[in-house]
């Protein structure tokens, strides 16, 4: 039954955008609102399960359209960045609703450890820099790169997806995207890269595009000594 309410509210939220509210997701459930919190123990709980729903949406369809093993890291960089946006052009309004909703601001019932405010959203942005994370250093596999390195590339590169693709849907008043699909493609995955690269760099470590990744971080001094 969560299930079928989890995708209620993100049919709700497609038709209201940020302002959803329970009262709207009940309705596309079609049952009232004390039925909701049957089934969730408060907003908190429903917004973290719809981030929840988001984040494995994603994972599936950028998934389906790479092999981690086989395909180059440009590929990996260009085929994720288009399944994403495909997502994001297919649910626009479930974007602003993760970036700019009040949903959890309402009621002022957001959960608390250790005496602050938690982010269901942010949170689970973690989780997928985390993944993000371990799935580069495995591919690295160089000592001299520590996994803070490694973590703060992953957090800063959902960072730069996140408010590149809030400017790139710009308010729910405005009729078309600042730019095409295929554009704002394009930008991200340079955007991606560029962020990989530089901090690679920094780190001495060179970075193969169009080697598998598991085969494309090689270290320069490795490199001259070979020659």
């Amino acid at each position: 039954m969560r299930r079928d309410l989890v995708a209620a509210a993100l049919i709700a939220i497609d038709v209201h955008g940020p302002n959803v509210s329970m009262g709207d997701i009940a309705k596309a459930a079609g049952t009232a609102k004390p039925k909701l919190y049957r089934h969730f123990a408060d907003r908190s709980d429903l917004h973290a399960a719809i981030v929840q729903h988001v984040q494995d949406m994603l994972w599936d369809r950028i998934m389906s359209t790479v092999n981690l093993f086989e395909d180059s890291v440009a590929d990996l960089i260009d085929h994720g960045i288009a399944g994403y946006a495909a997502v994001v052009t297919e649910h626009p309004n479930l974007f602003r609703f993760l970036v700019h909703g009040h949903f959890l601001a309402r009621t002022g019932d957001r959960r608390t450890t250790g005496g602050s405010a938690g982010d269901p959203a942010l949170d689970s942005a973690r989780a997928a820099s985390n993944t993000v994370a371990q799935l580069l250093a495995n591919a690295i596999q160089e000592p001299a790169v520590d996994d803070s390195t490694v973590e703060m590339v992953s957090y800063s590169t959902f960072g730069a997806v996140a408010t590149a693709t809030d400017w790139w849907l710009g308010s729910s008043d405005d009729h078309e995207p600042a730019m095409t699909i295929d554009q704002f493609t394009a930008h991200l995955a340079a955007i991606v890269r560029g962020l990989v690269e530089s901090a690679c760099a920094l780190l001495g470590v060179r970075i193969e595009s169009d080697q598998p990744m598991h085969v494309a971080f090689v270290r320069d001094e490795e490199e001259l000594t070979c020659e």
